[in-house]
């Protein structure tokens, strides 16, 4: 018999694709700490969803505040059950033409934010005997993405990272923690927002562009059934990977890509968006 859903913790909720996960677990019967880097933002989405939901900025850089979020969620809730690391930075580029506060924003923020997450919520986990860590990824994580250097570089990060702490759960027998990785391609959210004149962000609108929803449904099924990495949508997923094992050959796709993105990016400037959001 499976115990009642307890706490759940979200980074980057405030707004987006954060705060449609918090929505989700409310569903689900948990009780979610919001966090985001704006107080008031954080605030304002946990009063929209409700009295199972609180509110506390946190930095996903800085340990002591992600510690802090665990600390928090337990208070409220008496016992953590699920860490959902979605705090993000997007900033396009070559590396080259960023300067260090740029580059370092976005490793911290996308790779460190989730190491941060994922071991405040295993420190809690392994004390109570289960719980699950949902840590959204990209398909940058899987393969080259021209303009996006450094954040591909973050976010392959996370997956390494994501992938290695699970092979060093089941080599110390710790069975009932999971960690799953949602990979989704660019999806339509304030992160892509203000990209639609920006060349360099052109992979990210190379395929449909996902809406919330999509990725939400994603993290719906890794929920009912914990899997290491979800690709959304597959197919992608696969033209991902096989652009990894064969580097040659996806560097030689990329352009093809980037003038599809193109197109795609000069069509949505004069519809305002896509209709999937």
């Amino acid at each position: 018999m499976s115990r009642a859903r307890a706490g759940a913790v979200v980074t980057g909720a405030g707004r987006g694709l954060g705060k449609k996960i918090a929505a989700l677990l409310v569903e689900r019967g948990y009780r979610v700490l919001v966090t985001d880097v704006d107080p008031a933002t954080a605030q304002a989405t946990a009063d929209e969803l409700g009295s199972r939901t609180i509110a506390l900025a946190v930095d996903v850089r800085d340990h002591a505040q992600v510690d802090a979020a665990r600390k928090a969620i337990i208070e409220h809730a008496g016992r953590l059950d699920l860490w959902v690391n979605n705090a993000g930075v997007l900033l396009t580029g070559p590396a080259w033409e960023q300067d260090e506060a740029t580059r370092r924003l976005m490793i911290e923020v996308n790779a460190l934010g989730t190491i941060n997450g994922t071991v405040a919520a295993i420190t809690a986990m392994r004390d109570t005997g289960s719980g699950h860590v949902v840590n959204i990824v990209s398909l940058a994580g899987l393969t080259a993405v021209p303009g996006e250097a450094v954040y591909a570089a973050s976010k392959h990060a996370a997956l390494g990272f994501s992938l290695s702490t699970m092979a060093d759960l089941r080599s110390r027998g710790i069975t009932n923690i999971d960690i799953s990785c949602v990979c989704p391609d660019g999806i339509w959210t304030p992160m892509l927002h203000d990209k639609l004149d920006d060349p360099a962000s052109a992979l990210s609108f190379s395929g449909k562009l996902l809406g919330v929803d999509d990725v939400v449904d994603a993290v719906r099924s890794v929920l009912d059934k914990p899997r290491l990495v979800t690709t959304i949508p597959r197919w992608r997923g696969v033209v991902a990977r096989l652009g990894d094992a064969l580097p040659r050959f996806g560097l030689a796709a990329v352009p093809l890509m980037v003038a599809q993105g193109r197109r795609v990016q000069k069509k949505l400037r004069t519809t305002g968006g896509p209709r999937n959001s």
